[in-house]
């Protein structure tokens, strides 16, 4: 079906040039050998193109999806980039409640949802057209695209047509839809292909989420920029890795999956002599992770930056060093700058900790429906204000010392500690908590909860997480719950939450500070 042609700062721009030249390239392969070429899975996405277009999507419409990761589930992304709709992935841990919410505020044309949540959603605004989708490639949204229909397709859609919302934390309750252009995505992909030297004859191992930055707009957008093809895991298992690696060039994870990996006795030199490339992001690496894995593989793993506001910011570099503990130097046509927290004014000294801030073709064009909260957090002269502070040494490496709001990365996800302290100061006998972040040998960071409670309470560890269960999404639910009488707190009365990591930072068997 002929789809208006690309802009080359649009991300059908990639396609179409693989389309016309060679078609038959092979873009994803399952573990259970299933290939979809480039053909294939333009067809498909034009397919599901098709549907949306039944259901009464129009250019600028919302397509929330809540699905586990498939090929199909990558070509709704395409096909609603096909159509000019936003794509609005959703972390599949999401409860009901959170669901809810984020349908509310996204107000989506169609919401595609795994079979077994349809029965719960029937009592949701008729305004939103449910479809369902499997893990297998199977539902009612498959049904529907495979009705042959030529329905009348959009005009050319702009650059800076909105593409993805993408929902990150709020630090003052529920979260905020970060909008991301059609050029934000376009621009980032092809920095990184070039910066990682991507090429057609590479095949990328991958084994992360589909529903944020890392698993969607960087593997999947960077491998269509390049031309490659990608091994499509459904998820991350450390012994199909090592199965894997032989077939692959190049892998993208968060410091969970390279812990994991050196729990291998397998994991050497032999196992990864195919590879070229491994790249972590979504979380902080500790520098103790960085140097085993180079002691038995021979790479040096590169971390880089990104934010769901900002997509990737800055990267170690490809040939040089990569520093245990440093983010690198900021990709070309991004600036990074640090200013003083106060006021703003650009601290120039290296090696001066500060705020980070961003500017580039990279950076999101604001909240959604939040036009205060867009203009609180961008400067003047159009940086961003990341929240995260930072330092750059005289090398012009970035090296993250901390976040200002208190954000928590565990296993690569974002966790803001209010939306978790509000539960639990909801439950009955608890006075207060505080959530924190203590570095973790696994996730990065372990959400830890220390409670308040109040004399004589029937309150327990277990007895939280059991409650936290039905509310937050598993990734939000703390790994363990403390319990003090009172909660160390400043001459102003805040709650003093570095002292808190201070005192539990050996909970969880590793004394070493998280780096960026």
């Amino acid at each position: 079906m002929p789809f208006s042609a690309p802009s080359p700062l649009d991300p059908l721009h990639w396609l179409d040039r693989v389309l016309q030249h060679e078609p038959g390239r092979p873009f994803l392969t399952t573990p259970g050998g299933r290939t979809l070429t480039y053909g294939d899975f333009d067809s498909l996405s034009s397919r599901l193109g098709q549907a949306l277009l039944k259901r009464g999507v129009e250019v600028g419409d919302r397509v929330t999806a809540q699905v586990d990761k498939s090929p199909e589930a990558v070509a709704l992304y395409i096909a609603c980039l096909k159509v000019g709709a936003a794509f609005v992935p959703l972390n599949t841990a999401y409860t009901l409640v959170e669901l809810e919410y984020f349908l509310g505020d996204a107000q989506p044309r169609v919401a595609v949802v795994r079979p077994q949540t349809l029965a719960d959603v029937t009592h949701l605004p008729a305004s939103i057209q449910f479809e369902t989708l499997d893990s297998t490639g199977g539902g009612s949204l498959m049904d529907l695209a495979a009705q042959p229909e030529n329905a009348s397709l959009p005009a050319a859609i702009a650059p800076s047509a909105l593409a993805a919302l993408l929902y990150t934390s709020g630090t003052t309750g529920r979260s905020k839809g970060a909008m991301l252009t059609r050029s934000n995505l376009a621009s980032n992909a092809v920095t990184l292909a070039s910066a990682w030297r991507f090429t057609e004859r590479d095949v990328l191992l991958h084994a992360l989420p589909i529903f944020h930055v890392h698993g969607l707009f960087v593997a999947v957008n960077t491998v269509m920029a390049s031309g490659s093809s990608m091994l499509f895991l459904p998820q991350f298992d450390a012994a199909e890795i090592l199965r894997q690696l032989s077939q692959a060039t190049v892998m993208m994870g968060v410091p969970t999956f390279y812990t994991r990996l050196l729990q291998q006795p397998s994991l050497g030199r032999d196992a990864v002599r195919g590879m070229r490339l491994f790249v972590s992001g979504s979380a902080p690496l500790l520098p103790e992770t960085h140097r085993e894995f180079h002691e038995r593989t021979g790479h040096a793993i590169l971390e880089r930056y990104g934010m769901s506001e900002t997509l990737m910011n800055t990267s170690n570099p490809y040939e040089g060093e990569r520093i245990p503990g440093s983010v690198g130097p900021a990709l070309p046509g991004v600036e990074v700058r640090i200013t003083n927290p106060e006021d703003g004014v650009p601290l120039d000294a290296s090696d001066t900790i500060g705020m980070i801030e961003v500017r580039g073709p990279n950076v999101f064009s604001g909240y959604w429906r939040m036009p205060e909260k867009t203009a609180a957090e961008f400067r003047a002269d159009g940086f961003f204000i990341t929240g995260d502070l930072g330092r750059i040494d005289s090398r012009g490496y970035v090296h993250i010392v901390g976040r200002g709001k208190d954000l928590v990365i565990t296993g690569g996800y974002n966790v803001y500690p209010i939306e978790v302290e509000a539960e639990i100061d909801a439950l009955p006998g608890v006075v207060e908590s505080a959530v924190i972040g203590v570095p973790h040998p696994d996730f990065g960071e372990g959400v830890t909860a220390v409670v308040v409670t109040k004399p004589g309470a029937a309150v327990d560890e277990d007895s939280v997480r059991k409650a936290l269960q039905s509310r937050l999404a598993k990734f939000k639910l703390p790994k363990r719950v403390l319990f003090v009488t009172e909660l160390p707190r400043n001459t102003m009365g805040k709650v003093q939450k570095n002292v808190l990591r201070d005192t539990y930072r050996g909970l969880y068997g590793t004394e070493e500070a998280v780096s960026g």
